[in-house]
């Protein structure tokens, strides 16, 4: 697997490009600004897109969505719960001081369970797959990716090493956060990898040990 982590952005948004190098299929997590990087390691790889994912629709991980999907033609998935956040993307912009982006509706909710998969072969299984977890809290529509064979969990702005996401933001509910992490994040594996939407990884067994927010 092919795993491409560039900090995008003002606010240095773990953008994740996930590829397969023998289909040459790729899907890009949170591409929230400097889309011109981020087509240059898919051409540097010769990866084509096939999903945009969206682990929350704040703008600081949504933001060049629509403007990768113009150039790649593939299709926004993101949980239908944030679309309040979309809808309130000036808002938004102006926290940053930033023009508004274009975000468009997705092409497809991301819904607890939902299985990612790119690089299957005929009627053979996926050369990578995960599936998503449903983790509202930082916002109502908030996901994670697993990939339990790449032992990698994509938390977006759920969990964070020595941290938690902010809930002092539209949709931010702190109880609901916890309970998220607690019950999806801390039963995975003590030596899954966890990239942040922010900041350095971790591990689910450091956080289970060490977080202060979850002690």
């Amino acid at each position: 697997m092919i795993h491409e982590i560039l900090p995008v952005g003002a606010l240095q948004c773990n953008c994740s490009i996930l590829g397969d190098e023998a289909s040459g299929e790729a899907i890009v997590v949170d591409p929230g600004d400097e889309v011109p990087r981020i087509l240059a390691v898919l051409q540097r790889h010769k990866l084509t897109v096939k999903q945009i994912l969206i682990t929350h629709a704040h703008i600081d991980h949504i933001a060049g969505a629509a403007r990768l999907q113009a150039l790649t033609g593939a299709p926004i998935l993101y949980n239908q719960n944030d679309l309040p956040l979309v809808k309130m993307m000036a808002v938004q912009a102006g926290w940053l001081g930033v023009e508004t982006p274009e975000v468009r509706p997705p092409d497809d909710t991301l819904d607890d369970g939902k299985l990612i998969a790119i690089g299957a072969v005929g009627n053979g299984p996926p050369a990578l797959s995960g599936s998503i977890l449903y983790t509202p809290g930082h916002t109502q529509g908030s996901v994670c990716l697993y990939l339990p064979a790449q032992n990698l969990l994509l938390a977006g702005d759920t969990l964070f090493a020595g941290s938690v996401g902010r809930t002092d933001l539209p949709g931010g509910d702190g109880p609901t956060l916890l309970r998220s992490i607690h019950n999806k994040l801390l039963p995975l594996p003590d030596a899954t990898v966890v990239l942040p939407g922010h900041g350095p990884k971790t591990t689910i067994g450091d956080e289970r040990r060490t977080n202060p927010f979850l002690t």
